[in-house]
C-alpha cells in the first residue's frame, strides 16, 4: 500500500517542481518601437531572470531572423544583479527591415539548465511594423496641420565667388580714368605718355663747347670772315637766351644790348662792354662788309670766352673728404 502513495508522490514532486522552474524562468523579448520608416533601425532585447547558480544558453541567432528582417549589430552577453541569488542576463541585437509591411518576429529558444535539470523555454513573438515614406500631404497631416515655408539658408560669401566682381570693378575705374586721362591730355595737347627728357647741360657747358669747336675749326683763317661771326653770335645769343632768359636769338644785336641795358644788374661793366664790342663788329662785318685785322678775330674769340665764364652759374659743390692714407694717421678735412 505504501508503494504506489510513493510513487503518487514522486510525480507530485516533479510537477510541482516544473511548475515553480517554469515560474521562476520565463526568457522575453521586445522592441524598442514597433513601428518603423524603411531602412530604419530598432533595438532588439533579449533577457532572462535566472537563480545566481542557474546556467542559460541564449539562443544563437543568424544575420537574418524573419524572411524581411535582418540583424545589423549585436552585443554580447551581459548580466546584471536582480536581488539575492538572482541575476539578469540580456543581450541587444540593432535590426532593420527594407521591405513595407507587418512582419512576424519568432519566439527564441533559451535552454536552461538549474538544479541538474535540463529545459527549453522560448520568447514571446512580437511583430513589427514597417511602413513606406509617407506622402506630402500625410506628412505635413502627422505634423499637425500646415507648415511654413522657411526661407533659403544663406550661405556666407567666399572670397572666390566675389573676386570677379571686385577685380572687375577695379578694372572697370581703371578704364574709365584712363580715357579721363586720355581726354585731359588732348585737350591740353599734350602727349599721353611723356617719355622723360634728358636733363639739358648748362647754358654755359653748351657755349664753351661751341666756341671751342670754332676754335678748332679755325673758320676766319681760311678767308670765312662772315661765317666765323655769325657762328660766334649765334653761340653768344644761345647762351644769353638760355642764361638770362633774354629773347636773344630773336632780337637784332641793338635790341639785345638794350636790354642788358635796361636790366643793368645782369652783368658787371666789363663783360657787358665785351658783349657790346662782339655784336657791334659782327653787325658790321655781316652788313657792312667791314675786314677786321687778324687781332680783332682772335679778340672776338677771347671776348666771347670772357663773357661766358664771367657770366655763368657756379654749382656751389661740398668740399670732399681728403682722407691721408698713411696709416694710423689723423683724417684731415680741408
Amino acid at each position: 500500500m505504501k508503494k504506489p502513495i510513493t510513487i503518487v508522490s514522486f510525480f507530485l514532486f516533479l510537477l510541482l517542481a516544473g511548475m515553480a522552474f517554469g515560474q521562476q524562468i520565463a526568457p522575453k523579448a521586445s522592441l524598442d518601437k514597433n513601428r518603423i520608416i524603411i531602412g530604419d533601425q530598432v533595438k532588439l532585447l533579449l533577457e532572462v531572470e535566472c537563480g545566481s547558480n542557474d546556467k542559460v544558453k541564449f539562443p544563437l541567432l543568424p544575420d537574418s531572423i524573419a524572411p524581411f528582417i535582418e540583424i545589423t549589430e549585436r552585443s554580447k552577453i551581459d548580466s546584471v544583479s536582480a536581488g539575492v541569488n538572482r541575476k539578469k542576463l540580456f543581450q541587444e541585437y540593432t535590426i532593420t527591415s527594407f521591405d513595407s509591411g507587418y512582419h512576424a518576429i519568432p519566439a527564441f529558444p533559451f535552454e536552461i539548465h538549474t538544479n541538474g535539470l535540463t529545459s527549453t523555454v522560448e520568447t514571446n513573438h512580437m511583430t513589427l511594423e514597417v511602413h513606406t515614406l509617407p506622402k506630402l500631404d500625410s506628412l505635413m497631416q502627422a505634423l499637425k496641420g500646415p507648415i511654413d515655408i522657411k526661407a533659403p539658408y544663406e550661405a556666407p560669401l567666399t572670397f572666390k565667388e566675389i573676386a570677379p566682381w571686385i577685380f572687375g570693378t577695379i578694372l572697370v575705374a581703371g578704364l574709365l580714368f584712363l580715357i579721363w586721362y586720355a581726354l585731359r591730355k588732348r585737350k591740353d595737347n599734350q602727349p599721353l605718355f611723356a617719355i622723360p627728357q634728358k636733363p639739358k647741360e648748362p647754358a654755359h657747358v653748351i657755349a664753351l663747347r661751341e666756341l671751342d669747336r670754332i676754335k678748332e675749326e679755325k673758320i676766319w683763317q681760311q678767308g670765312k670772315t662772315k661765317l666765323y661771326y655769325s657762328e660766334l653770335t649765334t653761340v653768344l645769343r644761345q647762351y644769353i637766351n638760355d642764361r638770362f632768359d633774354i629773347q636773344a636769338m630773336e632780337q637784332t644785336s641793338i635790341e639785345t644790348i638794350a636790354a642788358f641795358k635796361y636790366r643793368r644788374s645782369l652783368v658787371d661793366e666789363k663783360s657787358f662792354e665785351n658783349l657790346q664790342r662782339i655784336l657791334t663788329n659782327a653787325d658790321l662785318v655781316k652788313f657792312a662788309k667791314y675786314e677786321p685785322l687778324p687781332d680783332e678775330n682772335n679778340m672776338a674769340l677771347v671776348d666771347s670766352y670772357f663773357f661766358v665764364n664771367q657770366t655763368k652759374i657756379v654749382e656751389m659743390t661740398t668740399p670732399k673728404e681728403e682722407v691721408d692714407d698713411r696709416e694710423g694717421d689723423d683724417v684731415i678735412i680741408k
